[in-house]
């Protein structure tokens, strides 16, 4: 997780330097006043709407806030859907997710400072003082040194920095004696440890109790950690360094991120996603701007406007330079090799990129961050939210999204830069989505798929610390905020540490002698303010005029994102050959694939086989292009197979309290009303008797013109539909009965048929797993009447059935939405899904011999990144073809794919390319190994 941030405010002291440094540490606050009167082409928002949007903001972060200290405090986080606490140890583990937690209240510490920027003064007194009274640091528990450093530390010293803020101005804290501080000392010293390796870079995980090492630690036997997690601790450790006086915080910090400078890639000048602490070796040599460098950049960039170090933005602007020239493919950010920077590493993006246009404008380079927003702003408009996930033709890779606040960040500071209203309208339909869609009783859920509008039982801590925040302060005034803010830089997690530390403690900051410059005395740069003439051409329609030509990017066009499209079209060539175009007939196609490196073989049975050798390609661009067209040609192979399976359904309850805020993860049947094709089925439900639902039932009158609920088990899906269908039931949802399964520990699975025609069922079928089920059942026993609507995804909220039968008190409502859950006899604890090892979809083996149901898969495909990826695919002769998989998924699960690629009637077989395709694999690797 990684979010740009703040920048020198306009006015304030800057340490001595340059001005084309001071350029880059000024803009992005300083554009702010430069550029207020500058509008966009948007009509402007008028001080009345912007004021109602940030007090609807202020309202929703009482409502998370709020049902975290009812419900979950002092749990570290709260989980929405059962209104309860996420306890670590006492919740089934999330794997790696998990380690953010270590039973110190972290969503209360991850507040501390956004409750002073939405002056909520005296509630941040208050949870200060429950801070030093209930958090204990010294437990027993592993967690993340990067999650523990951004979050609790970093929360720790941006509440102290606001504390001391309030008790100057006299009215409140007048109590604080820098306790919040002492804990944050405390910490820190508990983190060191973690450095103790040959590199100076730290382990990924510690005990906070036993330290590294020790039997009792648990830790201490990994080798590898992600360059973000190595590189993200500058800010927090050397503003503890300087509060305190302590000035080994800093030193740590340092040695981390000298060593990482030391290992970059030196041709190419980026650095890999994994590092071996020991050795300095890179572990995963793919480099890019999302999940695991990310913050590593920020970070280098920050480090120069808190610290006055020039060497920090000498090295981020190496970086920078190095990003623009490979990685940027505007309007995309993809992965490279830091060997082979020409060669892309994947063809998809992870959402944590959206933060990095934000970190652009505190470069100044405004452009490519206009441009990068507003790609991330059409998908979010196709899917309401931004997919872990999405391939460079902007369909789904991973569908879960948990509330991550990056592109809000981008947008507040795009605003900051620009003043262009249209960012205020970008704002907008954030918040709408997030009360739309993500809003429950008892919080704000995660969206498990965003396809499908599913929610998933967690709330994290950066959803509190960072999103209201941002929000907050791209509609606020001034003077709607009781500090200025321009005295503050945002850490990763948008805590925020004043300026002011530049000048205090600086025995530690070493006088950059790399570069020359000439020292100015900072009475000449009192305008602060660079000249936004460089940043922008005098035209108050420049932003639009970017922005729109990607305004349809998502929908109707087909970026080609995954070539060097600036080096293909500045030399006039033609766009290259894809594979569904391809023709075996055609002379220019054939020639085409010559200088890809891709030879065509007439085989003697008539079939056409395909062969690439990257060596034998014209240039590298060519043999990019051939590798790709390979890649494609794979991807078509399956595409059939694919478009045979059915993507997950939605199971949402409708009546009071719920008023569609719960939505369930269902999967389909092979038989009955397709609800893709139909309208979706909406009625109360009634459990059958038997409640099975393997002979006729023993009250129809009780489940006539409803949705009849049966567990599954003792006979086939298909016979039970039957029964309820004769029973008069308008439809049926299964249930599993095997107790505590849940839609995230199991792969989605098709409810198949008996073998038999099943055209008479004609009611929609549903499957639930035990977990999400027994939602249904307790809702059931606390309420009686239980209405849900069955529908391929989740629709809209019922405003006016919300409005009719809701308690005449907001708070009441939210009261009698929470006990309702909270009562629930079942738990419900939605794991995460952070790899695509853990999303994949496999066939449903029967829970037991006496169990008949037999479940179909729904998806075989070489696609394991997603648990519902398979309905976005496309046809041969349809838009963009999905290139989702790397090489190496491909490789290892091409075996369960198609082996023939086709077009027209000719068939090419795929293994014969497979082990040409490895060949040239292994010289690629062996060309790497030699360069190093």
């Amino acid at each position: 997780m990684s979010e740009a941030g703040g920048g020198r405010g306009c006015g304030s002291s800057v340490p001595q330097r340059a001005p084309w440094s001071l350029v880059a540490a000024t803009a992005a606050f300083c554009l702010v006043s430069a550029t207020s009167v500058w509008t966009a082409g948007a009509a402007p928002m008028s001080r009345e709407e912007r004021q109602k949007l940030g007090n609807q903001v202020l309202e929703m972060f009482d409502h998370a806030y709020g049902n975290y200290m009812e419900h979950a405090y002092p749990a570290d986080e709260l989980m929405p859907l059962t209104c309860r606490g996420r306890v670590r140890g006492q919740e089934p583990s999330r794997g790696d997710v998990d380690d953010a937690l270590g039973k110190f209240s972290l969503t209360l510490i991850d507040s501390l400072d956004t409750l002073v920027v939405l002056n909520k003064t005296k509630e941040f007194e208050d949870a200060v003082r429950k801070v030093l009274r209930d958090v204990n640091l010294d437990n027993d528990v592993v967690v993340s040194v990067f999650e523990t450093n951004i979050r609790v530390l970093g929360g720790l010293l941006g509440g102290h920095s606001l504390a001391i803020m309030l008790k100057e101005k006299g009215e409140y804290m007048q109590w604080y004696n820098d306790e919040l501080l002492q804990m944050a000392k405390q910490l820190g010293y508990k983190l060191l440890p973690a450095f103790n390796t040959t590199s100076g870079l730290p382990y990924p995980r510690i005990n906070l109790k036993f330290g590294i090492r020790k039997p009792e630690a648990r830790t201490g036997t990994e080798t590898d950690t992600c360059t973000a997690c190595a590189g993200t601790l500058i800010l927090e450790f050397a503003a503890l360094s300087r509060f305190t006086g302590a000035t080994i915080f800093e030193e740590y910090a340092r040695k981390a991120l000298d060593f990482l400078w030391e290992k970059r890639q030196r041709s190419s000048n980026l650095v890999g996603v994994t590092i071996n602490i020991h050795t300095g070796d890179w572990v995963r040599k793919d480099s890019g701007v999302g999940a695991g460098i990310d913050s590593y950049y920020e970070y280098l960039l920050k480090a120069y406007v808190l610290l006055g170090d020039d060497s920090f933005l000498e090295r981020f602007n190496t970086h920078y330079d190095a990003i623009m020239r490979y990685i940027s493919q505007p309007p995309l950010l993809l992965d490279v090799h830091i060997h082979k920077p020409m060669l892309n590493a994947r063809t998809w993006m992870d959402a944590l990129l959206a933060f990095f246009p934000g970190l652009q404008v505190l470069k100044g380079d405004i452009r490519p961050a206009i441009e990068t927003h507003e790609m991330l702003y059409q998908v979010i408009k196709k899917h309401n939210f931004l997919p872990e996930a999405f391939t460079t033709d902007f369909r789904v890779h991973w569908a879960q999204h948990p509330l991550r606040p990056e592109f809000a960040e981008s947008t507040y500071f795009l605003y900051k830069a620009t003043g262009d209203p249209y960012y205020l309208e970008v704002g907008k339909t954030l918040i709408e989505n997030l009360n739309k869609y993500a809003r429950v009783p008892c919080g704000f859920a995660a969206m498990k798929d965003v396809r499908t509008g599913s929610h998933e039982d967690r709330m994290d801590s950066f959803f509190l610390a960072e999103m209201f925040k941002y929000l907050y302060l791209l509609f606020a005034d001034k003077e709607d905020i009781i500090f200025d803010i321009e005295d503050y830089i945002f850490t990763t997690e948008a805590h925020l540490l004043p300026l002011w530390l530049s000048t205090t403690n600086q025995s530690i900051s070493k006088k950059n002698t790399t570069s020359e410059y000439t020292e100015l005395d900072d009475s000449n740069f009192d305008w602060t303010c660079p000249n936004t003439q460089i940043l922008f051409p005098n035209d108050p329609l420049y932003a639009q005029s970017i922005r729109e030509p990607l305004k349809n990017v998502v929908d109707k066009s087909c970026p080609r994102g995954i070539i060097r499209v600036e080096e293909s079209f500045r030399s006039g060539a033609k766009p290259p050959l894809r594979a569904r175009d391809f023709m075996a007939t055609n002379p220019e196609h054939l020639e085409i694939l010559k200088k890809m490196g891709v030879s065509l073989i007439h085989l003697k049975d008539g079939r056409v086989q395909l062969v690439q050798h990257a060596i034998q390609a014209a240039s590298s661009i060519d043999a990019e292009d051939g590798l790709r067209f390979m890649q494609e040609m794979i991807e078509l192979s399956s595409q059939q197979q694919k478009e045979q399976q059915l993507p997950p359904r939605a199971v949402q309850i409708v009546s009071h309290p719920f008023f569609g805020r719960v939505v369930l993860t269902a999967g389909p049947a092979q038989f009955g009303l397709d609800l893709s094709k139909h309208k979706e089925t909406r009625g109360f439900v009634a459990s059958s008797k038997p409640y099975n639902g393997c002979s006729e039932l023993t009250n129809p009158e009780a489940v006539m013109g409803k949705i009849a609920l049966i567990q599954r088990g003792q006979c086939m899906f298909a016979e039970k539909a039957r029964n309820i269908q004769n029973a008069g039931a308008i439809g049926g949802i299964v249930i599993d009965d095997n107790e505590g399964s849940s839609s995230d520990t199991a792969p989605l699975f098709q409810m198949a048929g008996d073998g038999k025609d099943t055209d008479d069922i004609k009611i929609p079928m549903l499957f639930l797993f035990s977990k999400e089920g027994s939602i249904i059942l307790d809702a059931i026993r606390e309420y009686e009447e239980v209405e849900v609507l069955l529908s391929d995804k989740a629709k809209d909220r019922d405003p006016e059935m919300e409005n009719e039968e809701q308690p005449s008190s907001e708070n009441d409502s939210q009261n009698q939405s929470a006990e309702q859950i909270t009562s629930s006899s079942q738990e419900v604890d939605l794991v995460d899904q952070e790899s695509p090892e853990e999303s994949s979809l496999n066939s449903e083996p029967e829970s037991s011999p006496a169990d008949m149901d037999n479940a179909a898969s729904v998806s075989a495909s070489e696609q394991n990144s997603n648990p519902t990826e398979n309905h976005e695919t496309t046809s041969l002769d349809g838009e963009c073809t999905d290139l989702d998989n790397q090489l190496q998924e491909q490789s290892e699960t091409e075996e369960d794919s198609n082996p023939n690629v086709s077009w027209g009637k000719k068939v090419q077989p795929i293994d014969s390319i497979l082990a040409d395709w490895n060949e040239d694999i292994e010289a690629f690797e062996m060309m790497e190994k030699d360069e190093l």
